[in-house]
Formats: structure tokens, sequence, C-alpha cells
């Protein structure tokens, strides 16, 4: 991963730019994980094609942007609706059918590996292989010095549109009854089914949110990770899944406290270890479940 604007060498200074860099960029992938770790908290399924979903807000974005000139963050509300409807809609397509089966689990990655393969296909025929990338400083043209150092404008705005859908997620699950709800069927499907709780229209929800969330890390990734390409939904879907198996399975405040980590982490590594940032993801995933596989979070992983 060659991020855009990370500055790369030896010299002390560069730690406290990677520090704070690495703060914008966990917020970031806190984001990228957060949909993610809310589908598998409700339903106990991992959505493979979680990267795919966001490859395909960021081409919504790019195309929004190249044909109707919406700026970006103009297309976050439309397009994020779209994909609200479009995951309750899977849900009650997909879903249901598998809770039913013996082996739901298992099958459910198999599923949804084959939704991910086949909507890169379909990107591919639509698209093409080549990245895509907004060029044009759609957020301003000058940088952004704090504390002495400077900063692509669009780090900092991506990570405050982050942040911002961050703490919606946290006022949806603590402030609200569908949240209550949400958190219920998270603790155990069977009481709260056993409690009135709808829990076919909560998990159709949160699918349709965890899509939402997909969407908005997809469109923010065209500006922290450069570009996008139909192939871009595996690499991303193993980095959301280690962020959210480090801070801790079906814990939404444990993936924010992974993604921060994360983004420290792979903003150390290109500055002063470029060559081995790739690997970070794979090292994370291999060690948090050698040495502590319920996560940061201390939680262990929860059986239906």
């Amino acid at each position: 991963m060659n991020l855009p604007g990370a500055q790369k060498g030896w010299s002390p200074d560069m730690l406290e730019f990677s520090l704070i860099a690495g703060i914008l960029f966990g917020l970031f992938f806190a984001l990228v994980g957060m949909g993610l770790n809310l589908v598998f908290g409700v339903m106990r399924i991992v959505n493979l094609a979680h990267g795919d979903f966001m490859m395909l807000g960021a081409f919504g974005a790019f195309w929004a942007y190249n044909l109707l000139g919406w700026n970006p963050l103009v297309t976050i509300p439309v397009q994020g609706l779209a994909f609200v409807l479009a995951g309750m809609a899977l849900y009650y397509l997909l879903v249901p059918r598998l809770v039913a089966l013996k082996d739901f689990e298992m099958i459910s990655l198999v599923l949804f590996f084959g939704l991910s393969q086949t909507i890169e296909a379909l990107a591919v025929l639509a698209f093409g292989n080549n990245p895509r990338s907004i060029f044009q400083p759609v957020f301003g043209q000058a940088p952004v010095h704090f504390l002495g150092r400077t900063f692509p404008v669009a780090w900092p705005v991506s990570a405050a549109v982050s942040l911002f859908f961050l703490i919606l997620v946290y006022f949806y699950l603590y402030r609200t009854r569908a949240g209550y709800a949400t958190r219920a069927v998270m603790a155990s499907r069977d009481e709260a089914s056993a409690s009135g709780v709808n829990v076919d229209r909560i998990s159709a929800l949160t699918f349709g949110l965890g899509l939402l969330l997909a969407s908005v890390a997809g469109m923010l990734s065209l500006f922290m990770l450069g570009s996008v390409s139909p192939d871009f939904g595996g690499n991303i879907t193993i980095t959301a899944f280690a962020v959210i198996v480090f801070g801790g399975l079906g814990d939404p405040v444990g993936t924010v406290l992974g993604g921060l980590l994360y983004g420290i982490g792979l903003m150390v590594m290109e500055s002063y270890l470029s060559s081995w940032a790739n690997i970070l993801p794979y090292v994370l995933l291999l060690a948090t479940l050698l040495v502590k596989p319920g996560g940061i979070m201390g939680k262990e992983v929860r059986h239906v």
C-alpha cells in the first residue's frame, strides 16, 4: 500500500508526522472496519464482499463527480440511501435462508466469497481494469499545517467524515430504540427474539447500515488510498478483517481502537519500513489470533 502524501525517511521528526497521520488514517480504517463488524456482531456472518461494496461506493462517487460534477461529499446521502436499501434487500434475499441451515457460518463464507467474485467480475466488465482517481483538489488546494507538519487537505477532511459517521454509529447503538435492539441481538439472538425484538428487521437494518458505512469508506478511499480498481475489494476486506479481529469481533468500540492502532502502525511502517507495510494486516491477524484471540478488548467470539 503506497499512501499518497506519506513521508519516508529515518529522521526522528518523521515519528511525529507518522503519529499524527496515523490517527487520521486510523479514523478512516475504523470506518472501514465498522460496517463489517456490525454485520458480524448481529448475524455472525463475515461479509467477504465488504470491500467490493466499498469499491462500488468509490466508483459511484467517481462517476458522480466526473459525469455530474458532484462533490464526493454531496454523493454521501444519495448513495448512502441506495446502499441501505440494497443491503436490506440483499439480507432478505440471502441471509434468512442461511440461518436455517445447519452450518450457516461456513456456508455464508462461501456465499459471500462468491458474491465478492461476482461483483468484481461485473465491475471489470462495467468499468475496466484501470485504477480510477479524483486528481482535482475537490477539498481545496492549500495543505493543512498542524504542529509544524504539513498534510494533504484530503486527510483531515476524510478523517473528520469518518469520525462523524463513527459518532453516528455510537449514537444509533446507545441512544436509539433500534440501537438498543441491535445490541440485544448482538448479545443473544434467541433472548432478543424472546423479548419481542424483531430480529429479522434489526438484522436487515444492520446489513443496510453496514453497506452504508462501506460506501462512505469507499468514497474516502479515493483520497486516503489514492485510487480504486475493480480488484480493490479483496485487499481492503483483509484489512477491515484485521482491524476488527485486532479490536475485537462484534465490538464496535474495539473497532475504533483497532482502527486507530492499525493506522498508527501503518504510517510508522510507511515512514521507516515501507517495503514491509503491506504485510501489516497479516501480521496483526496472526499475532492477535495466537496471543489474544478475543482481540484487545478482551471479548471472546460468541457462538449462536
